[in-house]
């Protein structure tokens, strides 16, 4: 799935009422915040609000398609920067740095994931998709470089991603010595 791909051109009005709700889920929890209060803090009616997205739960999904859009073209940024086929297979961890230092409380996918464990909420299925792809992208990068054993690679690389942005808001380090952690798998796997 690629995020919001298919969805309308947003107006002024919604693209109000995306940034703010987004900021807003982000900041206090999707659950925690109502409608009222994005409505608010995006200067629009509820009315307004409900013509654009016909629910909360449309909404949710529209602010994580966003999200999802925006983190793609950065790892897609840095995996065109990289220097070579197995710098890109780890190139991920390079987009989680900078993510990460404007982004500090977690990945508000794992955190949707948390909120709304029904697979059936339109915002639950935009944050799996998310991690689907980039479990993908790593095996098709680790394919492309010609590393042994790419999918097994790419589940390693994924939960190690993974448990790194999770971890990240305690400040342990753990993007650092996540990334440092996966130029060693990628160079065990790609030794002939």
């Amino acid at each position: 799935m690629d995020s919001g791909s298919d969805a309308p051109p947003l107006t002024p009005a919604g693209r109000r009422i995306v940034d703010a709700a987004e900021e807003l889920f982000y900041e206090r929890g999707i659950t925690a915040v109502g409608v009222d209060l994005i409505a608010e803090r995006s200067g629009v009616t509820k009315r307004t609000l409900y013509n654009r997205f016909g629910s909360k739960d449309s909404l949710v999904a529209a602010c994580l398609a966003e999200r999802d859009r925006r983190w793609r073209a950065e790892v897609r940024a840095a995996v065109d920067a990289s220097g070579s086929a197995e710098e890109a297979v780890t190139a991920p961890f390079e987009a989680l740095r900078s993510w990460t230092s404007a982004y500090t409380r977690g990945c508000a996918f794992l955190n949707a994931l948390a909120e709304l464990p029904d697979p059936r909420h339109p915002g639950h299925r935009v944050a799996a998709d998310q991690k689907r792809w980039l479990r993908d992208l790593f095996e098709e990068l680790a394919t492309a470089a010609g590393c042994r054993g790419p999918s097994a690679l790419a589940t390693r690389l994924f939960v190690l991603h993974e448990g790194a942005v999770a971890t990240e808001p305690l400040a342990l380090g753990s993007v650092a010595a996540a990334a440092d952690l996966a130029r060693e798998l990628v160079r065990a796997a790609s030794r002939g």
